[in-house]
């Protein structure tokens, strides 16, 4: 058994409402949330606007709290993982599960990240966007190398799908050249940087402080972290991964192939939405995913155990 956690993208107005109507636990979380953030995170997830929850240094927190209640609800019910991944924000929620990091110690480096990256992609603006139908992962890397300008593949999401991140007329010629090379389409995406790429190495240097700072320890279970797509359980790994991760790709089809290589054969998707489930299911068919993010979904996740 597995839990995946997912990253940005997977917020939406109305997240972890019911969860915080239903358990104390969960009120305990989004009121330290709120304390340490310096704004209510609570009223953002629950109340929006759409355009508050979507900016980034609200939107990773909000991800990552919600997805930790949920897991914590879920080891109290007694179920737990032998292994876990987070997708890029998601790795900060993985950590939190294996036992490596304190939910306080996590949320410390999740809120200035979200700020960081937020005021990144405010000075350097950049681009993402989404090439659908091309195979071959090596054939995009080769093509970002053709474009003039910054642009590289920043999320190995599935076959078939990969995303870019760099700089925003590199990345537009890009995906001009993907739809010539074959791509089925190209999808800019609506990010406030470019994510996974050169751009964030200001993020990533004024992160090493915080993170090298943080009391990180040994995973009870391994965690399959963003930069190796393995099994890691060295702090000092974890610890360096984290500040890689910020500019280098999210491998995520590799990491799902390690997981079935290490017998993993259900999963729980850990937090809001199923955009990972639906990720697997075009990778490793020999995994089952099942959401766990809602109030509902979590109750039938301790009835099925």
């Amino acid at each position: 058994m597995a839990f995946l956690f997912p990253g940005q993208a997977s917020q939406a107005v109305g997240m972890a409402r019911d969860l915080y109507e239903q358990h104390a636990l969960a009120r305990e979380r989004f009121a330290a949330a709120d304390a340490a953030l310096g704004f209510e995170l609570s009223t953002a997830c629950f109340e929006g606007p759409q355009e508050r929850l979507m900016q980034t240094e609200v939107t990773q927190p909000a991800v990552f709290v919600h997805s930790v209640i949920a897991c914590e609800l879920l080891q109290a019910a007694g179920i737990g993982p032998e292994a876990v991944a987070g997708h890029s924000l998601g790795e900060y929620s993985a950590l939190v599960a294996a036992g490596a990091l304190s939910f306080e110690a996590a949320l410390a480096l999740v809120g200035p990240r979200g700020k960081l990256m937020q005021a990144a992609g405010a000075e350097q603006p950049g681009a993402m966007g989404a090439v659908i139908g091309l195979e071959d992962d090596a054939q995009i890397a080769a093509l970002c190398e053709q474009v003039d300008g910054v642009v590289v593949a920043a999320n190995f999401n599935s076959p078939g799908q990969v995303v870019v991140s760099g700089e925003q007329t590199a990345v537009a010629n890009l995906g001009a050249l993907a739809e010539e090379a074959g791509a089925k389409r190209f999808v800019e995406l609506a990010v406030s940087g470019a994510f996974h790429s050169p751009l964030m190495e200001p993020t990533a240097k004024a992160m090493e402080a915080l993170i090298a700072a943080a009391p990180l320890q040994a995973p009870k279970v391994p965690v399959l972290t963003n930069v190796s797509a393995a099994p890691v359980r060295d702090p000092e790994e974890l610890r360096s991964h984290l500040i890689q991760q910020i500019t280098s790709p999210v491998r995520w089809t590799e990491t799902v192939r390690a997981l079935a290589g290490m017998g993993v054969e259900d999963a729980y998707e850990v937090g809001p939405g199923a955009v990972l489930k639906g990720l697997v299911r075009r990778i490793e068919r020999g995994i089952t995913v099942t959401a766990a993010g809602t109030a509902e979904e979590i109750a039938a996740a301790k009835g099925a155990e």
